[in-house]
């Protein structure tokens, strides 16, 4: 169980019923209760803490076990339901609560499931109290109470309609209501659909929704890549609409179709909502090494700069908020405006979005056309970590003219494009990504790390 249940700094990742139980959750509840109450004490207040879950069949029962590792450690559980995970950490702040948990493995396929992990500030422990939660589950380093001292569990449904009200405040919405977008989205029967579909019709758009039932048997693939959303493409034309939109399911993440049924795609996501914050304020932007080159050429033209931070959401939350940034995000679609909350948030990337078509009066596609193409790739190569360590060696020495990053891994920047190698926080391999204004260009990069491997790997 040990080898396939993967804990990192934002909580756990299994296969249900394999290794990750019931038992395994209502451990991992205790685990986080007992590191609030070592760190969170207030007066001698009981403590609380937010659990919501995405809509995954087995949700339900991991969130009901969580919680009762929670209470079983004197936390009170504010239980949220079916909600998103920008939602539960919208929620954790608004009810002022000591941590929030999500059950949700993201965008992983359906025999999966996950418990992540928030702070009273909406954000995932940063490594070393991840540590402190990790250990403390590892060795059973509980501290239960007795019956009379319980946490209790209560009921609120109120995440959507607090969701919805930030994130209108931070766009016209009258001015996007003139527009009459007509605009389809998929949820893939996530969490998204129901709170996606309220805010689209709450800024006059005509809404045509695909998968928005949160029945978690995702009708594709519930990655928000090409390959996975052929589908929306399709529906995108039929429909006439003036854009797509596709969340994961528990929607922090956004992809992009345009008018045409043209897969934009989660790269474009991040830039085209900070073009939209850009045109309104200025500012510092962030980002992690592996996004888009797209996020600085945006940032460059409105005279603003962009922070590059290590591959985490919670690494660009917590820049954005020492630097004062007034958007940041992940290449992955996710887009996080402190306005609302500083999670990733497909609700924020899909209202910028229309917000910079009503402004600019375009098409998505002449948007996205105008922000410009650069062609990534990325790929994932067997490696160790010593190994690693010897392959960014010998890469800096075969790329001695380039500027080099190494915050996570090591990210090289050339003048045509860039590259960055960084070891996988959950597999045996390391990660090769690489953007040019050129395929070829692109390719070469890869193939020249690809080479040093062999090399190292004998």
């Amino acid at each position: 169980m040990a080898a396939e249940l993967i804990i990192t700094i934002s909580g756990m990742r299994g296969i249900v019923g394999r290794n990750l139980t019931a038992a395994v959750a209502t451990e991992y509840g205790c685990a986080f209760g007992t590191f609030l109450n070592r760190n969170c004490a207030d007066n001698g207040r009981s403590l609380s803490v937010c659990v919501g879950r995405d809509s995954r069949p087995s949700g339900r029962m991991l969130a009901e076990a969580v919680a009762d590792g929670l209470c079983s450690v004197g936390i009170d559980v504010v239980d949220l339901g079916i909600v998103t995970t920008p939602g539960v950490g919208i929620m954790t702040r608004h009810l002022k609560c000591a941590g929030g948990v999500v059950v949700t493995a993201s965008h992983n396929p359906g025999e999966y499931n996950g418990i992540k992990l928030l702070l009273d500030n909406g954000i995932a422990p940063p490594a070393r109290l991840a540590g402190q939660i990790k250990e403390a589950f590892l060795t059973k380093d509980f501290e239960l109470v007795d019956s009379v001292s319980r946490g209790r569990t209560s009921q609120n449904d109120r995440t959507d309609a607090v969701h919805i009200e930030k994130v209108l405040a931070i766009v016209d919405k009258d001015s996007i209501a003139e527009a009459k977008f007509k605009v389809v989205l998929d949820s893939v029967n996530g969490a998204g659909g129901r709170v996606g579909v309220k805010l689209l019709e709450e800024l006059g758009c005509e809404v045509v929704g695909v998968n928005t039932e949160p029945t978690g048997q995702f009708a594709h693939e519930p990655e928000p890549t090409r390959e996975n959303l052929t589908g929306l493409c399709e529906e995108v034309g039929r429909a006439n609409a003036a854009i797509g939109f596709a969340q994961d399911p528990d929607a922090d993440r956004l992809a992009i179709v345009d008018e045409g049924g043209r897969y934009i795609g989660e790269e474009y996501t991040l830039a085209l909502a900070a073009k939209y914050v850009f045109s309104r304020c200025t500012g510092m932007a962030a980002a992690n090494l592996s996004t888009s080159r797209m996020i600085d050429d945006v940032a460059a033209q409105a005279g603003c700069e962009v922070i590059r931070t290590a591959v985490g959401e919670a690494n660009v939350a917590e820049a954005m908020i020492d630097n004062g940034c007034v958007i940041g995000g992940e290449g992955n679609g996710g887009v996080i405006d402190l306005r609302v909350g500083p999670v990733r948030d497909s609700l924020v990337g899909m209202a910028l979005v229309l917000g910079l078509m009503t402004e600019a009066g375009k098409s998505i596609s002449a948007l996205a056309d105008e922000v410009g193409c650069y062609y990534m790739n990325k790929v994932k190569l067997k490696c160790d970590s010593e190994k690693i360590k010897l392959v960014i060696d010998r890469t800096k020495e075969r790329f001695t003219g380039a500027r080099v990053d190494l915050t996570d891994g090591a990210r090289f920047d050339f003048a045509d494009g860039w590259l960055h190698i960084r070891p996988s926080n959950t597999e045996p391999v390391m990660r090769v990504i690489a953007e040019t204004k050129t395929a070829e260009a692109t390719r070469k990069y890869i193939d020249t790390v690809g080479g040093i491997v062999k090399e190292v790997l004998g």
